[in-house]
């Protein structure tokens, strides 16, 4: 089986709780609150763990923030391996308004980092690379961090027939999308594509559309586009479609995008083609809305929607 070796450079303890109502200029009296280690990758080596897999998360922490999130980590089971940077860990925290069912996501901006940080993280990271492995950075670059810090590994990567898949935001998703990175396989939401096609991308037609303008374009070799409740459209060599999930009552939306791309990539690592592997990402996905805070997919659910998630052509 395929090495599954996540990366996250902006790791977050999070915090989530939920309030009566969120309002301005009041002390709101919250619920205990749920404590989860966070950041892209993190949660991505999580849900691959939820769903009987194995992984090998590799994150940058520190402080006492940094300690807690580790400590959780591996009462989680797993082996957390430093990228040899040891910034203070920053925090997250959501709110959930009950009155409302609305959550609001507070998003710290995390340290500061040099070029020699950089270059710390690069040299561990390319001795952790093994032949072959399914490479997965994940989630937001803290300040400072070069936006071609993960496209730049793609040839060592390459080199011992390793393949790349990246999820990430912001300036760094547009300068995948800008640079035609070629990387395996590269996922955003539907907000996202919106922003970085500069259309409004109305409707699934239009979503696959773009999937399809950014595989012709090199960008990458699978592109996936998450299309909220409706399921997720994926582009690859044979096929472009919508992978629709079942219908389910979502709690918080935290973590699933996280929960597709850990089951996406635990059925790749298995040898199975992208669209059962899509499929299998949906169905993670929703489990994982159905879950408080960030626990992120089950995989008994998971497997039970697996069987419910439906497969259309576009």
């Amino acid at each position: 089986m395929t090495e599954i070796l996540t990366l996250t450079v902006n790791p977050a303890l999070d915090l989530s709780t939920e309030a009566p109502a969120v309002i301005p200029d009041r002390k709101l009296r919250c619920t205990a609150p749920l404590v989860h280690p966070g950041g892209g990758g993190v949660n991505v080596s999580r849900a691959i763990a939820n769903l009987g897999g194995d992984s090998h998360p590799m994150l940058a922490w520190g402080g006492p923030t940094g300690e807690m999130l580790v400590a959780l980590l591996r009462e989680e089971g797993l082996t957390p391996e430093p990228l040899g940077v040891d910034h203070p860990t920053r925090q997250s925290v959501s709110v959930r308004d009950q009155a409302t069912g609305l959550q609001y996501r507070f998003m710290m901006p995390g340290p500061d980092w040099t070029t020699g940080d950089c270059d710390t993280a690069r040299a561990a990271i390319l001795a952790a690379i093994r032949p072959g492995a399914l490479v997965i950075p994940s989630g937001s670059l803290p300040p400072g961090m070069p936006l071609d810090f993960f496209l730049d590994l793609q040839p060592a990567i390459n080199a011992g027939g390793g393949r790349m898949m990246l999820d990430t935001s912001g300036e760094a998703l547009r300068h995948a999308v800008d640079r035609a990175a070629n990387l395996f396989a590269l996922r955003m939401d539907h907000a996202e594509a919106r922003e970085l096609s500069g259309h409004p991308l109305v409707g699934i037609a239009e979503i696959a559309a773009y999937a399809r303008d950014l595989r012709a374009g090199g960008v990458a070799e699978i592109v996936i586009i998450a299309a909220g409740a409706q399921g997720n459209v994926i582009a690859c060599t044979d096929w472009v479609g919508l992978t629709r999930p079942p219908m389910v009552v979502p709690i918080s939306k935290i973590g699933a995008g996280d929960s597709f791309v850990g089951a996406f990539a635990l059925s790749i690592s298995r040898g199975e083609d992208p669209v059962t592997a899509c499929c299998r990402g949906t169905a993670a996905a929703a489990s994982a809305v159905t879950t408080q805070g960030t626990a992120l997919c089950r995989r008994d659910e998971t497997e039970r929607f697996f069987g419910q998630v439906t497969r259309i052509p576009l």
